[in-house]
């Protein structure tokens, strides 16, 4: 028997920390009749090495929930995230957001704060107040989501000390848009690239595509699940945040952190799941 293999991490942006490349998302938890087993999974998948958390402003009761599941561990071990509306990203409100984020998850700081899309503020407005709360103490970095490289360089540009750690995008075997120009700028700029719904929506890949993944699976003794994360976190500045709501998955989707696919493994998927790279300026959102 091979001995246990560590847990990937690679470094996160400009931050030195080594972060998990699979973490854990919160979108639509919070707000069930399962908040016990939600909790509880969070709590797995954190004790498996998923220590990176994300939740949001718009998750409703999400931040809440992760306030109750890190409650009592010691907080350097964890690396949380979350997300300002562009509803409310004027610089006060930026500012206020982050401050009810910090209270509802029961920290002093986060470890990054993103914008989750564009909106009607002036990024120099919503960038300032993000660098204003790096200078408070109240975050670690900055970041954004659902930003194309238009979006990037323009955000870039109005930053006057603190540079972006992460672009939060739509990211799954069925939609690889980003791979391309996005990818190569966020590399090239060192922004974490962070995939979000990594098995997409509605019926996991069958088909010819379902059937690469369980041959991978089979030669690694993994689940298909497991090698699609590996694949969507292959290499620098790829991250994954699923999203689990059972023990059980939580563990699956974790083990995906030990998980090392080969140069064939990685040719056969990618024939599997094309890459679908499109006009920058028609980046997918949820």
């Amino acid at each position: 028997m091979s001995a246990p293999q560590d847990p990937i991490r690679r470094p996160f942006g400009p931050l030195a920390d080594l972060v998990p490349v699979v973490g854990q998302g919160t979108w639509l938890m919070g707000d069930s009749r399962n908040r016990g087993g939600e909790v509880a999974a969070l709590r797995a998948g954190i004790a498996a090495g998923a220590t990176h958390i994300d939740t949001a402003e718009l998750y409703g009761n999400a931040e809440d929930l992760v306030g109750e599941a890190i409650k009592g561990m010691r907080r350097e071990d964890l690396f949380i995230v979350s997300k300002v509306l562009p509803s409310n990203a004027s610089h006060k409100g930026t500012i206020r957001a982050c401050e009810t984020a910090l209270r509802r998850i029961g920290t002093s700081y986060l470890d990054v704060y993103l914008l989750h899309w564009r909106g009607s503020y002036p990024l120099e407005e919503t960038m300032g107040a993000l660098e204003a709360l790096v200078e408070q103490g109240k975050i670690r970095a900055l970041g954004v989501s659902n930003f194309n490289v238009a979006d990037l360089e323009e955000a870039e540009s109005v930053l006057t000390k603190h540079p972006i750690a992460c672009n939060q995008v739509l990211y799954h075997l069925e939609e690889r848009h980003i791979d391309g120009a996005l990818i190569d700028h966020c590399a090239k700029r060192n922004i974490a690239v962070v995939g979000y719904s990594p098995f997409g929506h509605g019926s996991f890949p069958r088909g010819a595509g379902g059937q690469a993944l369980a041959a991978v699976a089979g030669r690694h003794g993994a689940t298909p699940r497991q090698v699609a994360l590996a694949f969507l976190a292959r290499k620098p500045p790829l991250f994954a945040i699923p999203k689990a709501s059972s023990v059980a998955h939580a563990q699956e989707n974790a083990k995906a952190l030990t998980l090392r696919l080969t140069a064939a493994d990685l040719k056969e998927l990618d024939a599997a799941f094309p890459a679908n790279p499109g006009e920058d300026d028609e980046l997918p959102m949820l």
